[in-house]
């Protein structure tokens, strides 16, 4: 493996300010960033790259290509909940397993932002319908996690109030998924126009945007590696093999169906990436039981870090091998 494409990601001033973050809770610096500050960051980088997928998205159209890259990424959605609830069952109550399952079966959009700027940096293309998987990728698993959790649950009297719809309705209605599918609708209306007013904002600030999001996630993830004295060895193994398996599946996919390169990261990158935003607004109002304890440290403390640091890369010089 070529060692400098991993170089190239450890030096991204953006991932050096994810180390900073560490770094700071490390030390017991008293560095922070204030709320509601990370809020309006997150909520920039979702329409930023929004506007751009949509543009993009505008200009190739919705091809055979476009429309199969979609399904697979639909499809994968709802599979991998199932098998990592299966697997997770045998180990932890089946609260935590169908938790676990939604954080791993849905996706980070700050992973996948990452991804894009990766390739960006690299002079690697890739369509703005990734944007709209992405988009389409975050929910189906918070509604797998919590249908395998009712199934499986020994006290039903709480079916009711877990009830599908309601499911559904906060799944739909999650806050990063309505700006991005927004954000990304607005792209393809206003098509150049909006690339070219809102570049200022969506295209000149966004490495700096993106910069200092991370170094609030590096003292989030800090914080929470605390936590993982409860996830046990097992868990903690879980956070990073599982993520490998779903990214070579991926990557396996990708070949078959011969993705291009850039459409390929970011689909291996979606697949093993792991919520820690939508999953837990969501289990926390339908599955009280599930202890986010395990399910947030998990994902933001190893997974996270890891697809940030070294997954993106590797994934990366997989696929350029083999495309």
């Amino acid at each position: 493996m070529n060692p400098e494409v991993i170089l190239h990601n450890l030096l991204n001033p953006s991932v050096l300010f994810f180390f900073l973050g560490l770094i700071a809770v490390f030390i017991k610096s008293d560095l922070e960033v204030p709320q509601p500050i990370p809020k309006f960051l997150s909520l920039y980088l979702l329409l930023a790259i929004g506007i751009k997928g949509g543009v993009e998205l505008q200009h190739n159209g919705f091809t055979g290509n476009v429309l199969l890259t979609l399904g697979i990424a639909i499809l994968m959605a709802f599979i991998i909940p199932f098998y990592t609830f299966y697997i997770l069952k045998k180990r932890v109550n089946v609260y935590d397993a169908g938790a676990i399952s939604a954080t791993y079966g849905s996706i980070s959009a700050v992973t996948f932002i990452a991804a894009t700027a990766f390739l960006k940096d690299i002079d690697v293309s890739y369509g703005g319908h990734m944007v709209a998987a992405m988009a389409l990728m975050e929910s189906p698993a918070i509604i797998i996690g919590v249908l395998l959790i009712n199934i499986y649950r020994t006290d039903k009297k709480n079916g009711k109030s877990n009830g599908y719809g309601h499911i559904l309705k906060e799944a739909l209605t999650n806050g990063s998924v309505v700006l991005i599918l927004g954000s990304l609708l607005i792209g393809i209306l206003a098509g150049e126009r909006a690339a070219t007013s809102l570049a200022p904002f969506t295209d000149h600030i966004f490495k700096g945007m993106l910069a200092f999001f991370l170094l609030d996630m590096g003292l989030l993830a800090g914080r929470r590696i605390r936590s993982l004295r409860k996830a046990g060895t097992f868990l903690i193994a879980f956070s990073i093999l599982i993520p490998l398996f779903n990214a070579a599946l991926g990557i396996v996919i990708c070949t078959l169906f011969e993705i291009n390169l850039g459409d390929s990261l970011l689909l291996v990158v979606l697949l093993a990436s792991a919520s820690y935003i939508a999953v837990p607004a969501a289990i926390g109002l339908s599955v009280p039981e599930a202890n986010p304890g395990l399910y947030v440290p998990m994902s933001l403390a190893i997974t996270f870090p890891f697809n940030i640091i070294l997954g993106i890369p590797v994934y990366y010089y997989i696929l350029d091998w083999l495309i």
